[in-house]
């Protein structure tokens, strides 16, 4: 079946995506709140520079990864046509992917130097959306299963543009709790509020990206109580997009360098914070009680 002509969603939607940060950054002028952060100038300046930034390295990227992902296409017998009926089928399943690629980078270190970007500014407004790895590529393995079945990496990657729109909007203070049967099954301001927050009974929690279900099946999910503190447990203090892009390749670098080889595996793949001291009081699993002593460090200090 001959696939259809995707619209390019993200690139579309640029021009909503400044025209909502304006009105959002205006809305702080008329209706300011002693309670948020709002916005400041170099954080915005970092987060903007680093998402026209991804946009060029997702480009290169998607070389590599887009053969990979259509060599396992290729190689499957197996189809599952497009129908735009069935878009909110494929949405689902994207999600669904997204989820796990989600958690997976915050439970492996290898995996989190890239999405560490994401989460390294301590404000949250909607240029926080924006704050994009440059090493986004490392998502791609998650979305596999779905070449494996037959889906077309068009279709997956359409659906993930259509899942990164939608998470845009989601990333401010201005908006509350919404309706509560909307609130228990979509992805919401007030969920992800909690997901970007450092302390330690919101750490690695709400991974969803358009469904919050996920979280609520899985043991990940957290509601918004306490007013989230955003950043890193460590934060870093650098507006520098190559020191922010990079900083946490460099401290896994360091940390490669000054252990035994044979607890370089173990450094790469397990969690943020980990190191040979900590293997009798590991990280704690996403779904426990939060912990009483703070968490470890999932970021190093750069001057």
């Amino acid at each position: 079946m001959e696939l259809p002509a995707f619209p390019p969603v993200v690139l579309y939607s640029v021009p909503l995506f400044i025209l909502l940060m304006v009105l959002e950054r205006v809305s702080y002028w008329f209706h300011p709140d002693a309670d948020e952060v709002g916005y400041g100038g170099k954080d915005t300046a970092t987060s903007l520079s680093m998402g026209l930034g991804s946009l060029g390295w997702d480009v290169l990227w998607g070389i590599g990864t887009a053969a990979a992902t259509s060599a396992i296409y290729l190689l499957t017998p197996l189809r599952i046509d497009f129908h735009w009926w069935a878009l909110p089928l494929f949405l689902i399943a994207q999600d669904l992917c997204y989820y796990w690629s989600h958690r997976g980078h915050h439970m492996i270190r290898l995996l989190w130097a890239s999405h560490v970007v994401h989460h390294s500014s301590q404000t949250f407004n909607l240029s926080t959306a924006l704050r994009q790895s440059w090493t986004g590529f490392t998502g791609f393995l998650f979305y596999l299963p779905l070449a494996a079945v037959g889906v077309n990496p068009a279709v997956t990657a359409f659906c993930g543009g259509i899942n990164l729109v939608y998470q845009f909007w989601i990333h401010t203070e201005r908006i509350d709790k919404m309706w509560r049967p909307y609130e228990f099954v979509f992805n919401t301001p007030s969920h992800h509020r909690v997901h970007h927050a450092s302390q330690g009974g919101y750490l690695d929690r709400n991974f969803g990206g358009i469904l919050i279900i996920w979280d609520r099946l899985f043991g990940s999910f957290a509601p918004e109580i306490e007013r989230p503190v955003y950043g890193l447990t460590t934060n870093i203090t650098t507006y520098n997009p190559l020191r922010v892009a990079y900083h946490e390749y460099a401290a896994i670098f360091r940390d490669l360098r000054s252990r035994r080889l044979r607890e370089w595996v173990p450094t790469l793949l397990r969690g943020p914070g980990w190191s040979p001291g900590a293997m009798a009081a590991p990280r704690p699993i996403v779904g426990a009680a939060a912990p009483a002593a703070p968490p470890a460090p999932r970021a190093v200090h750069v001057e």
